[in-house]
């Protein structure tokens, strides 16, 4: 059994047993019930979601419904699973930790790798956006002074302590839930015409069907819409990799993954719906402006674009704070596995794996380094390898629990908490429309889907070569000890 990170409650100082050599106190139970529940709330709302839909409505017309549906459903089948092992068995791991133990180390070690390597990509993509939406309002400050100001001080947020994160986190998630559950009552009440000062002459359910039907570009365009909103839910498992700081992080995983289909169909799907029923699909404005800022210019609100970029800059600056968290967490657990640097898994008295956040962000600085100066070449080697590791991570979790499930039986089947529906089957058939969408991405070259597939998998045979050895070089010299 792989060892695990004990977590410990704040001011216990109890030593990490983990880790011998570690000079702090260990993971710190400093995340409340509020901030566990607007993480798992916040962590579904990514930025994706507000400046991506509109490519993916050109694409498939309303049918986008149908892609975010079907995407949906997949990341709820693979969130009960992950729900299942990280209820048994939570960890700031998560599923690299359980793939460790299901599959083997190489499994821990090359998912766990990938995931941080994605991370430290989307911080840069992150710190860019945000910087390009500063920068817009105060234009005297550079756009890579923006990008550094944003980076250095959600850094210190995350160096403080895992309780500056959960609170910096509650407000910015906050401010998220708040505004798109104000856009869909708003626009609700406008699609039926009830919006007191309001007559938009545009809006009504009809829009779903007229303009050339509710599948204008034919079913095909589902699958080429999947491919293109699939990305913007990754963030939903960062919830059972904050749990392993909680008070109660099997309650908090239990709640996380029970609520991950109304927080799906609430914000993804119903701000969507509202989005396509206040506007033509192929009104020039979604392409123009933005989905959410066309749709609330057309209600005639005034400063609609202001409004949304307020809101894409609050979401911009959760993912980077969740993602440099996330990113620290897992080398974190890496390092008290054996598969990264000790440095790694020590923590300081406030329980801050601050070596991993540190080192974390220095590759995000690198990143973005490479964004402004190499944006054509470099940067988008590193954004389209790292693109499809979402979905290798998915098929990892699939693949453990099917293990993992047998294990827990066996040795402590009080801790199903969570249960799997339809075990194993629908693990299975979840396995294989991961593969089938992968299998479509290799069909697609308008929207760089081929290369992102095929640069992806060739940084994560890399890393599986380098873990192989890895395993091998450490069984050579268990067997040296041994004959000596």
């Amino acid at each position: 059994m792989t060892s695990q990170p004990t977590v410990t409650k704040a001011g216990h100082g109890q030593s990490d047993t983990g880790d011998p050599g570690n000079t702090g106190s260990g993971l710190q139970a400093g995340l409340k019930n509020r901030h566990l529940s607007m993480i798992a709330i916040g962590g579904v709302i990514g930025a994706g979601l507000f400046v991506g839909s509109s490519s993916g409505i050109a694409t498939a017309g309303p049918g986008i419904l149908l892609s975010y549906a079907l995407v949906g459903t997949l990341v709820v089948l693979v969130m009960r699973m992950l729900g299942e092992m990280s209820a048994a068995n939570p960890t700031s791991g998560s599923f690299s930790a359980h793939a460790d133990r299901a599959l083997g180390p190489w499994a821990g070690f090359s998912i766990g790798w990938l995931y941080w390597f994605f991370w430290v990509v989307v911080l840069a993509v992150e710190a860019t956006a945000g910087a390009k939406i500063l920068e817009g309002w105060i234009p005297a400050v550079p756009q890579w002074g923006w990008a550094l100001i944003v980076m250095v001080v959600l850094t210190a947020t995350n160096l403080v302590s895992v309780g500056s994160y959960g609170e910096f986190e509650f407000w910015f998630a906050g401010i998220k839930v708040v505004a798109i559950g104000a856009f869909i009552v708003i626009g609700g009440l406008a699609v039926f015409g009830v919006l007191p000062g309001v007559h938009s002459d545009k809006a009504g359910l009809s829009n779903l069907t007229d303009h050339g039907g509710f599948l204008p570009h034919g079913p095909g365009a589902i699958l080429t819409g999947v491919l293109l909103v699939v990305f913007s839910f990754m963030g939903s498992e960062i919830a059972t990799l904050a749990a392993g700081e909680s008070e109660d992080p099997q309650r908090a995983v239990t709640k996380s993954t029970n609520s991950i289909i109304w927080r799906i169909a609430v914000f993804y799907l119903g701000s969507i719906l509202v989005v396509v029923s206040l506007l033509p699909w192929n009104d020039k404005s979604i392409a123009d402006k933005g989905s959410y800022v066309a749709a609330l210019d057309s209600l005639g609100i005034a400063h609609a674009g202001q409004i949304m970029n307020f809101i894409v800059l609050t979401s911009v600056l959760s993912c980077l704070n969740s993602g440099l968290y996330t990113a620290s967490r897992m080398a974190f657990s890496l390092g008290q596995r054996g598969d990264a640097p000790k440095a790694f898994a020590r923590t300081t008295s406030r329980g801050v794996p601050q070596t991993a956040i540190l080192v974390s962000v220095v590759f995000g600085f690198v990143a973005v380094f490479f964004n402004y100066k190499f944006p054509d070449t470099v940067f988008l080697f590193l954004l389209n390898s790292s693109g499809a590791v979402a979905l290798f991570v998915w098929l990892v979790i699939c693949f453990s629990q099917l293990r993992m499930r047998k294990i827990i039986q066996r040795e402590a089947p009080e801790k199903l908490v969570v249960k799997m529906w339809l075990y194993p089957y629908l693990t299975w058939a979840t396995a294989a429309m991961i593969v089938f969408v992968l299998g479509y991405m290799l069909t697609d070259t308008e929207h760089d889907g081929r290369e992102t597939v095929l640069l992806s998998l060739l940084v994560a045979a890399v890393v599986l070569v380098i873990a192989v050895v890895k395993q091998q070089v450490l069984k050579g010299r268990a067997q040296a000890r041994a004959e000596l």
